[in-house]
């Protein structure tokens, strides 16, 4: 696991952003696990740019989204593929085919979650999975649990999701109560992990996700395990991890 430290918000999203462009650049065809939350729109922002530069070229790029609200349509704009669509697909030269994003329509949940660990799997996995991390240690919709949750499956959003989760919608009767997304060994899979936390808000689970012990009521600590985990934080998010890390 390397952790890269930043000033601020804009140059962890530029240093994500570049690691993200050299996985593009090496591969062209590479399959890029994406992630929605507040926390990446800088890092999709760069990439942008970068392809407006004509620094960057996402013709044969394919990715695959980490996940879902269940029931939500895909015009409905608290969707992640509304998002994904919003802030980079729409705005980028990606082959629209070449995107996925759970169907949060399909009322079946076994069918759908079956449905995209195949899918993955058929890409010949994630060359890189970027992440975010929720302020319980979640990472995709992977809660707090007993066990770690292995593939692609529907999870019951905990209540502090929820709440973190209602500031983009009308009140918090409005927020899903279910999501799908790639479980914690799907995630696992993934060649290259790259994880990226801002705000002092974030500072207590990242030390505890990380430099605490290994248990299935922090999910990202799993992360511990990864052969290449890349950390990009700034200095908030940074401010309690021990002196000797």
């Amino acid at each position: 696991m390397r952790i890269y430290e930043a000033e601020n918000y804009e140059e962890m999203s530029r240093k994500a952003a570049n690691i993200l462009a050299a996985q593009v650049i090496l591969k062209p065809d590479c399959v890029l696990g994406l992630a929605t939350g507040s926390t990446p729109i800088g890092t999709y922002d760069e990439l942008v740019a970068r392809c407006d530069s004509g620094d960057l070229d996402f013709s044969e790029v394919k990715t695959v989204n980490l996940d879902e609200y269940r029931g939500l349509t895909r015009d409905n704009d608290q969707s992640y593929y509304y998002f994904m669509h919003e802030h980079l697909f729409d705005r980028v030269n990606i082959d629209p085919a070449n995107t996925n994003v759970p169907d949060g329509t399909e009322p079946d949940a076994d069918k759908e979650c079956a449905r995209y660990e195949a899918l993955i799997d058929s890409m010949g996995g994630v060359d890189i999975q970027l992440l975010g991390l929720g302020h319980n240690g979640h990472i995709g919709f992977n809660e707090p649990d007993s066990s770690f949750a292995q593939t692609t499956h529907c999870v019951d959003l905990t209540e502090s999701t929820i709440e973190a989760n209602k500031r983009f919608f009308a009140s918090a009767d409005d927020v899903p109560r279910q999501a799908y997304t790639m479980g914690i060994g799907t995630i696992m899979k993934a060649k290259k992990i790259l994880l990226i936390v801002n705000g002092e808000a974030k500072a207590d689970i990242v030390a505890k996700a990380f430099f605490g012990p290994v248990t299935p009521e922090v999910p990202a600590s799993i992360l511990q395990l990864h052969p290449d985990v890349v950390i990009v934080a700034d200095k908030a998010a940074l401010s309690k991890v021990p002196e000797q890390a």
